[in-house]
């Protein structure tokens, strides 16, 4: 790839010019790096969804003892670190969400596209990576400190909102964007618009049948879990007490109190599975 400069008038230099060329070739050497960065996040992310999935599945049909207090984000943090060698499978996949949080970072100010992105998406690119970072770093902070992961993140904030002046409107807006996460997530799948993952995979029909299987059945369920989450912050804001929000797990739970709550959260569950290893497939085949 080159910079195409064009001579203005006949005075000046083409430094500026090849300064810039220097700067397009670098980042063209840079890019088999940042895709193995991004394969590396997008496994890590997959590993955090299956076993989020895998133990809404067993809270909901009671399998090995586990609670839906179990099933979350910190819940699956706290899942690897009771594994054998567990802090260094904590500290491995801390590292993978970190690349992923940098790989998002770089597609939300970074363009490869033919024309720019529009800021929806960079800022929703910045969104997720900052999310994960984070997420990284609770598991850092678990794997480093001797005890169990506790306390609900979601209901913090929600709590730091309220203290607050116009508390309950802040959490009410809070609720207002996971709602629209929530909305965009179930449109995003149904619209089949994650098939720009695979529209450019040279894999075998069956392999793009399941990733479009997986992504459609991935991306409803992750909307459909962010969309109760943003009905606990929107309970929250209304009866003014932070303890009615809540993050993955008290969502979980809200789905099993419901008629047919554990067959709900069963197939809900099998869905953030299939989310997870969505992230697997693009990661061994997208070209990203």
């Amino acid at each position: 790839m080159r910079f195409h400069c064009f001579k203005l008038s006949r005075g000046i230099e083409f430094a500026t010019c090849n300064r810039i060329n220097i700067i397009v070739m670098a980042l063209t050497a840079v890019k088999p790096w940042i895709k193995q960065l991004a394969q590396t996040g997008l496994i890590s992310k997959g590993i955090v969804y299956v076993l989020l999935g895998l133990l809404g599945f067993m809270a909901a049909f009671e399998f090995g003892g586990k609670q839906n207090s179990e099933a979350s984000q910190s819940g699956a943090l706290q899942f690897v670190k009771d594994l054998p060698v567990g802090e260094v499978l904590l500290f491995l996949l801390a590292a993978g969400l970190i690349c992923y949080a940098i790989w998002r970072v770089i597609e939300a100010f970074y363009s490869t596209d033919s024309k720019e992105k529009k800021w929806p998406k960079r800022l929703r690119y910045l969104f997720s990576g900052l999310a994960y970072l984070a997420l990284a770093f609770s598991a850092l902070r678990l794997a480093l400190e001797n005890k169990k992961s506790g306390g609900d993140q979601n209901q913090d904030f929600a709590g730091e909102l309220l203290n607050k002046p116009f508390g309950q409107v802040l959490v009410g807006l809070a609720a207002l964007v996971l709602a629209i996460v929530g909305i965009y997530q179930i449109y995003y799948g149904l619209s089949e618009k994650y098939k720009k993952h695979v529209q450019e995979l040279s894999i075998h029909s069956a392999h793009a049948s399941l990733l479009f299987r997986s992504g459609k059945i991935g991306y409803v369920s992750r909307g459909l879990v962010w969309l109760v989450v943003a009905f606990l912050f929107g309970r929250a804001a209304f009866h003014s007490a932070a303890s009615e929000a809540g993050d993955t797990s008290k969502a979980f739970q809200f789905i099993e109190g419901s008629p047919l709550g554990s067959y709900l959260l069963g197939a809900l569950s099998l869905g953030l599975m299939a989310y997870g290893f969505f992230n697997f497939i693009r990661a061994r085949y997208d070209h990203l």
